[in-house]
């Protein structure tokens, strides 16, 4: 039974957080390495359109992941607070229940996207150039998207009971058959992007394949039995009330990738190939970091649900030292290696020189953005939906997207590249501001249960 009591209770704080944290981050780091060999692939075909088409894509696929991560992380902070409150047998409901939602919304959003591919292609703004490529990649996407919501689903299920290192490999399981299978079927076969989709699909199915078997083989403490399946006693409400804000920062980082691809495509399709690298590059630097606090959200939520004020706070603390040293590394590596990590992708003199200076206006906010993170996965532990819901929608959303609109229409191309850097500051100060106040709050009732 993979409860970990000690793990959430007693263990020292830097054991729990490297515990629960380090498998997560090596599981993003290798979704890093999947993504940039997709592309790294794709770009070894010298054609900057089949580059362009992925990134233009990219953000379409990314919905599917974004509703897997509705059942993901709203049923992960939905199980830990129930362990935290010893209730196994509601833990095993909610686990059912993301289950089958998950699996019935993929196949739903499949449907969805197979019949609106002509308005998807139209909305996403694909060139004459580019359309026919995005076609292929985004029609085979479509047929796996109920083995990528469930596959994204279950990582982070697994990690709300403390099975950090099984959920990472999954992932890893997932990811390097994509990149075994990439090589072979972009270039082998000479499929290019339909290749790139293909192995991404059977990636998904085979990561589901091992959840699904760890939990068939019992060795978890969860189910995916149909008996416990339950939506009612404020399951359903308990996993979306969380899940919705998490799974609506994906969708909508989607559509902003979708607005900044259309300001890019008015100045050319080299510009938008050019992003579409350096917002590669750039995963390193923020996957890593959301790993480390997406590792620890179990932690956060199950001392929430204990009511151990003392412990939550030292994780807390402990966890965002750790986002602020390791972003400003990786932060200092990006920017010396910017000309490198283009040229590895795609050796065409304009993208590279698009690219390097795309890369640098991205690492500005790097060594901090890890703050954003920890307060958002912080928040989320605690089953806080509205403020998880305003720093969703303000980053990607009220934010960024306004942002790309006037800086394009004040700097043009320039403004166009900045317009990240200054939505993560300006999110990063209210996530912080959010945060302090739920701590405060937290304090004040503390204090009010003791006086009475």
């Amino acid at each position: 039974m993979n409860t970990n009591k000690y793990l959430f209770e007693d263990a020292p704080i830097p054991k729990a957080v490297a515990t629960m944290a380090i498998p997560t981050m090596i599981s993003m780091l290798v979704v890093v390495i999947y993504n940039m060999a997709d592309t790294f692939f794709i770009g070894q075909t010298g054609d900057p359109m089949q580059v362009a088409a992925v990134s233009l894509a990219t953000p379409v696929f990314m919905v599917f992941m974004a509703l897997g991560n509705l059942f993901g992380i709203g049923g992960s902070s939905a199980i830990s607070r129930a362990l935290g409150e010893k209730n196994q047998e509601r833990a095993r409901q909610i686990s059912s229940f993301c289950c089958y939602a998950s699996l019935g919304l993929g196949i739903i959003m499949a449907a969805v996207f197979l019949i609106g591919m002509n308005f998807i292609l139209k909305m996403i703004g694909a060139s004459e150039n580019t359309i026919d490529y995005a076609r292929e990649y985004l029609s085979y996407i479509a047929f796996g998207g109920p083995f990528i919501m469930f596959g994204t689903a279950f990582g982070n299920i697994l990690r709300g009971e403390g099975a950090s290192k099984e959920s990472m490999i999954g992932n890893l399981i997932g990811t390097v058959t994509n990149i075994i299978l990439d090589p072979v079927m972009i270039l082998g076969f000479g499929w290019g992007v339909a290749g790139a989709a293909i192995a991404t699909v059977i990636g998904n199915i085979a990561a589901s394949a091992f959840y699904t078997g760890y939990f068939l083989l019992k060795k978890s403490s969860l189910s995916i039995h149909i008996k416990d399946f339950r939506m009612g006693s404020r399951i359903a409400l308990s996993v979306t009330s969380i899940g919705i804000p998490a799974s609506l920062n994906n969708i909508l980082m989607s559509c902003a990738n979708i607005i900044l691809n259309l300001a890019l495509a008015d100045y050319g399709d080299t510009p938008v190939a050019a992003m579409g690298v350096a917002m590669k590059s750039n995963m390193l630097v923020v996957l890593l970091q959301i790993g480390l606090c997406a590792g620890i959200q179990p932690l956060i939520g199950y001392n929430y649900g204990a009511k151990n004020k003392e412990r939550l706070m030292k994780i807390f603390r402990f966890t965002g030292i750790c986002a602020v040293v390791m972003g400003t590394i990786l932060t200092v590596a990006m920017v010396i290696a910017r000309q490198f990590l283009i040229q590895a992708f795609i050796n065409d003199p304009e993208v590279i020189s698009y690219g390097i200076q795309m890369v640098i206006a991205l690492q500005m906010s790097g060594p901090v953005i890890g703050i954003l993170f920890l307060c958002i996965n912080t928040i989320q532990g605690m089953g806080k939906a509205l403020p998880s819901l305003i720093l969703t929608i303000c980053r990607q959303g009220l934010v960024f997207i306004p942002s790309v609109f006037i800086l394009n229409g004040i700097f043009g191309l320039e403004g166009v590249i900045y317009a990240q850097p200054v939505a993560d500051y300006l999110s990063i100060v209210l996530s912080v501001f959010l945060c302090l106040g739920l701590f405060k709050k937290i304090e004040q009732r503390k204090e009010a249960i003791a006086s009475a």
